[in-house]
């Protein structure tokens, strides 16, 4: 995705350091999604009249398949010295402090940004799971009183699930250790089950039952 980030600045001089801490911390967000199709960030200055403070804002345009994530942040750099005339102002300004400033806002634009990106992944996630059908996994944890409890799926994430949910009247006979296949949504607080299914048991060849040999007719069959 480096390549297509595109920096504008828009009320304000271009600035190398501002493009450089914006590109760093997009090349960041393909960790958490690396299918990012485009990244564009606009640092803006929109209001330089001195009773408004200094203000710069951030927004960040994200294109994902099937997905756009648009995040707008806005800070206030010295709003404190507004009661300066705008010239004097200009003069007593810290240029560190106000990189300091300005790079908290990029930085809680980036971190909005970054949330968002895992809350399409976490989406998409069970989107695909849910096509592919119910899932496996078993009971580690169950409250008879609350009626609720959770299921370790097989690749090892915990999933809510509720009585209401088990199908077929067998919530009573839900145990920790119990094998069941679910179907797998997103929840309020994470996944959750909308569907849960107790797994048969295997059935056990009896050990008076010997195993036909090869070629024998099932009965009601003639022989040979």
């Amino acid at each position: 995705m480096t390549n297509d980030v595109k920096v504008t600045f828009r009320g304000m001089d271009p600035s190398a350091w501002i493009e450089s801490d914006v590109r760093r911390r997009a090349r960041k967000l393909d960790l958490y999604c690396p299918n990012i199709m485009s990244c564009r960030v606009v640092v803006d200055r929109p209001h330089r009249h001195h009773e408004s403070g200094n203000r710069f804002g951030v927004r960040i345009d994200l294109t994902v398949p099937g997905e756009e994530i648009a995040v707008t942040r806005v800070g206030n750099v010295h709003g404190s010295q507004k009661d300066l005339a705008t010239r004097e102002w200009v003069k007593r300004l810290d240029v560190e402090a106000v990189r300091k400033d300005l790079r908290l806002v990029i930085r809680e634009a980036f971190d909005i940004a970054r949330r968002r990106l895992q809350d399409v992944v976490r989406r998409q996630r069970l989107d695909v799971k849910r096509h592919e059908g119910p899932l496996q996994g078993r009971v580690v944890a169950w409250n008879g009183t609350a009626r609720a409890g959770r299921i370790e799926a097989g690749d090892g994430h915990d999933v809510y699930f509720h009585a209401h949910s088990v199908i077929g009247g067998s919530a009573k006979r839900l145990r920790v250790g119990a094998r069941v296949t679910f179907v797998e949504e997103r929840g309020d607080k994470g996944p959750q089950a909308s569907t849960v299914k107790l797994a048969r048991p295997q059935r056990r060849r009896s050990a008076s039952t010997p195993t036909p040999p090869p070629g024998a007719v099932s009965v009601g069959g003639f022989g040979a």
